[in-house]
């Protein structure tokens, strides 16, 4: 066996319809489309969502709620990731660029630091935003809790 003489198993493949290529091929006429209509015209793509000229699904629901343009995001992170964070680099401030560095966060993130899991060590945290408990950890360690 060589590369020259390769070819696929037997039955593995057929040759493709060939339509539109006159009446003795016997997909000549209308070449399998039908009669008239969108869909027999060439260039023709069914939009996303088109169901025959039927009040389509998105247009027969009702809308409903909406969006807020003042939404704020933020990034949630625990305090419990913080002590992982303070002990791994043994750091006693923690601030927006050491959440970056360490992959928490990227540039673009609000960041909210929220009060679940221990915190053991006094830590400087400062963010933009923080929970009630985060805050209340981080003072009972005699910490700071900086917002931005």
């Amino acid at each position: 066996m060589q590369l020259s003489n390769l070819k696929p198993a037997k039955g593995s493949t057929h040759k493709d319809k060939r339509i539109g290529r006159g009446q003795g091929s016997g997909r000549g006429g209308t070449s399998t489309k039908g009669h008239k209509g969108a869909q027999s015209r060439s260039g023709y793509s069914r939009k996303p969502g088109f169901e025959g000229g039927q009040m389509p699904l998105q247009r027969r629901l009702p809308k409903f709620g909406f969006t807020n343009m003042n939404r704020k995001e933020y990034k949630a992170i625990n305090i419990s990731t913080l002590q992982a964070l303070a002990e791994k680099l043994s750091v006693s401030e923690i601030t927006i660029d050491t959440m970056m560095n360490a992959g928490l966060v990227s540039k673009n993130h609000l960041v909210k630091i929220l009060g679940n899991g221990e915190l053991t060590i006094k830590l400087d945290v400062t963010a933009h935003a923080f929970s009630k408990s985060a805050v209340a950890a981080i003072e009972a360690q005699q910490g700071t809790a900086t917002k931005l």
